[in-house]
Formats: structure tokens, sequence, C-alpha cells
């Protein structure tokens, strides 16, 4: 069977190496690639899968865009991605395609194997689809108030709907990703989404010290504020490879019927990203 993982940039994705240490672990002869897609062509590379196709993984720009097309008489949305309003996995089934997302659980996962501790307010920063999709984990992990804290707060709307949306009512602000800390007051949670040539010394002291940050950008890695945060006494730090890791893991689980190896996939993960590091 074959897999991918696809969007635009994809290059960088660690996902054909995660997703390849799993099959090998399950003694499955799948394969696994990176394929570029740019944003509004989604729809004839859909049209092209055949019956040697089980599912591919979505990286932006294409988690929202996807939405629209898994619909209808071909296609189903599960509700997990009907709630954050974005799909990251896509299932092929001949003829039908179904959209879901494990981004929501993943990061779920990812905190919870680091922390175990109370979250009533959760600080994201960022406002596309991977801010939607940790701050609604937020509230799965009990914050009934989520501040998002967007470079551009009108183009943050989506993820706000996304937030709001979940069942347990939770309160949601958007402001400035400029806004100081004490404007936005304590949590629990932190949550990055922003790429590490945004996190500005700023930026930086405001959040480091919160009492767990969730850095999900991977690479390059460390970003200035994991760099902050693992230097800060009595901090947690979740990191973005956790986070592809679990999400990934339930990625193979949906294509595969079998749990995805987590240890597995994290120890090939570690090394592929410590291959990158500069010497």
């Amino acid at each position: 069977m074959r897999c991918a993982v696809v969007g635009d940039p994809v290059g960088h994705s660690l996902s054909p190496v995660l997703h390849r240490a799993a099959y090998a672990a399950l003694g499955l002869d799948w394969t696994y690639e990176a394929v570029r897609v740019a944003s509004g062509t989604l729809p004839e590379v859909l049209a092209g899968l055949d019956d040697s196709w089980r599912g591919l993984s979505l990286t932006m720009p294409l988690k929202r865009e996807v939405m629209a097309l898994a619909v209808g008489a071909r296609g189903e949305v599960t509700e997990r991605a009907r709630l954050v309003g974005a799909a990251n996995t896509l299932l092929v089934d001949e003829p039908r395609l179904r959209a879901d997302n494990t981004d929501l659980p993943g990061a779920v996962a990812a905190v919870r194997e680091r922390w175990d501790g109370e979250v009533t307010r959760a600080v994201v920063l960022g406002g596309g689809a991977t801010a939607a999709s940790t701050g609604l984990a937020a509230c799965e992990l009990g914050a009934r108030e989520v501040v998002v804290l967007a470079r551009t707060p009108e183009r943050a709307a989506e993820t706000v709907d996304a937030i709001r949306r979940h069942p347990g009512g939770v309160h949601v602000r958007v402001l400035p990703l400029t806004t100081p800390a004490e404007e936005v007051g304590p949590a629990e949670l932190v949550v990055s989404t922003v790429p590490a040539a945004a996190q500005t010394p700023d930026l930086v002291l405001r959040w480091a010290r919160t009492p767990v940050v969730f850095e999900v950008v991977y690479d390059p890695w460390p970003t200035p504020l994991a760099a902050a945060d693992a230097a800060a006494d009595g901090t947690v730090l979740v990191t973005g490879l956790d986070l592809l890791v679990h999400q990934a893991a339930l990625q193979v689980e949906f294509m595969t019927g079998r749990p995805g190896p987590v240890d597995v996939m994290r120890a090939a993960g570690a090394a592929a990203l410590a291959a990158r590091a500069p010497a």
C-alpha cells in the first residue's frame, strides 16, 4: 500500500521517517513519501488516487482546504475534524475518502505524557489550523479560558470559532501577539505555534516561565522559546516531536488498523533531527 504526506513546503517533514519506522516495526511492506502539493491543486491529486493508495497526511496549507473536498457522495469528515475545522489525515478507502484530525488527540497525549497537572487557562501563540487543534486540546485538558495571541488577530477568526465550538463552553479571547503578559493574565499552559523566526526576545521573556510550555515547532530545534524554557527551573517542556509522534501514531492506526509504535517512531524522529543539526 502507498501513503504520503502532502503540503507545501513538505521537504522538511519528518513524517516519512516516522511512518516508515512504524511500518518496519509492524512488518508491513508499505511505502510513504513526501509529495509537494500546492494550495489549490489538491482536487486533481485526490482525483488521481487509485486503489494502491491507503492514506495521506496533510500539512499546511491543505488542512483546511481538504474539508470542502472530503464531503458528499465520495467522502466523509469525522466529528473531530469538523470540530477543529481542519483535517490532517485522509483515509483512502476506494471509492471513499475519510478525513480525520489526529492533531487534537495527539496534542492531548503529548501534554499528558509530560505533565498530569490541572489546566484551567491556556494561551495559544498563533492563529492557524495547528492553533485551533492545540487550543481545543487545551479545552480537553480542562481549560475553561483560552487566549489566542495572533500576529494578525482578524485572520485568526476560524481558529477562535473552532475553539468556541468545544462543548465545554470555553471562553475565548483573541489579542495581538505582542500583548503584554500582565494584560493576558497567568496560565498553566502556553502553546506556541509560531515559527522560530517570529519568537522575539520579548515574546520569549513573556512566556518561557509558564508552568507548561508546548512548542509545536520541531525543526529548527531548539526554538528560542524551547531553549529558554529548558533552562528555566520548575517548568515542563512539551516538544514538537512529542506532538508529531503522537499524532503520527494515531495516523498509522487509522490507516493500518494497528496501533503505531510510539517509542520506535520517537527514536527514529530523534535520530533524524540529530542528523540534521549543525555540527
